[in-house]
């Protein structure tokens, strides 16, 4: 499944995008063909999915309320909802995960936020493992959390998000 993590610092400007390579990011999460989809539904799986959480959806319809630009992420959410493309981790499996990864050592070594651990355990039960962020401290936390080999970046190219 090509799913992705898209930080709120990054989608909060999907609703007018400048840079070409967020256009093609947009566009390739936008793109799906319902008609293939209906003659064989494995492949759904060939197309995008985000992976989001609680906290992450209400950063995103924060950040864009009352934004009805059709690349704004609420636009995007209702979409990839309508289409099951969403991929919401609740908040009892994220507290479970929470518990056995957040040891003691790994707490003390972690810069990020205490509200970015949701981030790192929805990112961590994801398919591909794949995260746009521009939070730095988020970012070095994803690449070096132990036994997880967790693709992130500020730049959609870098990741190999396709």
């Amino acid at each position: 499944m090509k799913d992705i993590f898209i930080d709120n610092n990054v989608a909060k400007n999907f609703s007018n995008p400048l840079d070409n390579e967020y256009k093609k990011l947009i566009e390739w999460i936008i793109n799906y063909d319902e008609s293939i989809v209906a003659v064989e539904p494995d492949k759904k799986k060939d197309f995008a999915h985000l992976v989001v959480n609680q906290k992450l959806l209400t950063e995103y319809l924060r950040s864009s309320y009352n934004c009805f630009h059709s690349t704004s992420m609420p636009m995007i959410i209702a979409l990839l909802t309508r289409q099951g493309r969403l991929i919401k981790h609740n908040n009892s499996l994220i507290g479970e995960l929470k518990s056995q990864l957040f040891s003691k050592k790994i707490l003390r070594n972690i810069l990020s936020n205490e509200e970015d651990h949701c981030h790192i355990c929805t990112i961590i039960q994801s398919n591909r493992k794949k995260a746009l962020t521009y939070d730095e401290n988020l970012t070095i936390d994803l690449k070096s959390f132990p036994n997880y080999n967790i693709e992130v970046s500020d730049r959609p190219e870098k990741i190999g998000y396709e």
